[in-house]
């Protein structure tokens, strides 16, 4: 059976790919469409304020739709999936992505402090939601913390560009277009991203995943230019025409260091003390049985 891997709106894949380094490695694999590059949200060619979406990252990863054997989200929901028996999580690797809270440029808000009582659009249990509470937490209380739940980056994108949305964190090749359309960072949130693997996948296989995304780093590291074209593919059809390659960064990075035990804990206590999982208290931080 190939070893089916979703990658996530980055580009060492791909260069793996044109590279030949998964079939060096000796993979037999497919590639899914990455779910972060989707439309989620119905209501997103509507007008007015946009439908809540109780369900993201978190909840696909505990579904039965995630067919793949490797995928990847931020590292609060892969924590939280791995403790949960949703997949184990890879303790090898983390990938870091740039993100921010964005304003239109026409926008009064101008510093974190501003966004005091104001709504922040966020993806539901994914890394929006969980780097804008973290990045805030320095600056307001927590009651102060208005978070609406919009559905995945590029419906983020689109509201902001429809100024349906006040504000809205957003990452990785999103912020960029972002970034080109004069929209204005009032906070940076970057963020770590984890590897979820699921439970059937041969670890052997998933090594041999990591040893060709390894070289494919080295690539992007020396001769980003050359590379940065596969951001484009993975924008959807309306927003490609908005993004200058030359004019931004290659996005995520992976980082080939540990996920350790404190870092595992450390994060998993977070999200406790602030209730973000209904039902999750009885949930022990287990690093033996959910890493690998």
């Amino acid at each position: 059976m190939p070893f089916v891997i979703q990658p996530h709106t980055r580009i060492q894949e791909w260069v793996a790919l044109e590279k030949g380094y998964f079939a060096a490695e000796g993979l037999e694999y497919e590639l899914e469409e990455s779910f972060a590059a989707k439309f989620k949200n119905p209501t997103i060619h509507g007008t007015g304020v946009p439908a809540e979406i109780r369900a993201g990252a978190f909840e696909y990863m505990a579904s039965a739709q995630r067919s793949c054997d490797i995928s990847s989200a931020c590292h609060w929901a892969v924590n939280m999936a791995a403790a949960t028996d949703h997949g184990r999580m890879w303790g090898h690797a983390y990938s870091v992505t740039p993100s921010g809270v964005w304003v239109p440029p026409e926008s009064p808000i101008r510093t974190p402090e501003d966004l005091a009582g104001q709504d922040v659009a966020v993806g539901f249990h994914s890394g929006s939601h969980f780097s804008a509470l973290q990045a805030l937490e320095a600056f307001l209380p927590l009651d102060q913390i208005r978070l609406s739940f919009v559905g995945l980056p590029f419906d983020r994108v689109q509201l902001l560009l429809d100024r349906r949305v006040t504000s809205a964190n957003v990452f990785g090749t999103a912020s960029y277009i972002l970034e080109q359309q004069g929209f204005r960072k009032v906070v940076d949130t970057t963020f770590m991203i984890g590897f979820l693997v699921k439970p059937t996948a041969r670890d052997e296989d998933v090594r041999k995943y990591f040893n060709a995304l390894r070289r494919a780093q080295i690539d992007v590291d020396v001769d980003p230019e050359r590379y940065k074209h596969y951001l484009v593919d993975e924008v959807p059809e309306p927003f490609k025409h908005m993004l200058d390659t030359r004019r931004c960064g290659i996005g995520e990075r992976i980082v080939f260091e540990p996920y350790t035990r404190d870092m595992y804990e450390q994060t998993h206590r977070w999200m406790l003390e602030r209730k973000l999982f209904e039902g999750s208290e009885p949930v022990r931080a287990d690093y033996e049985t959910a890493v690998v």
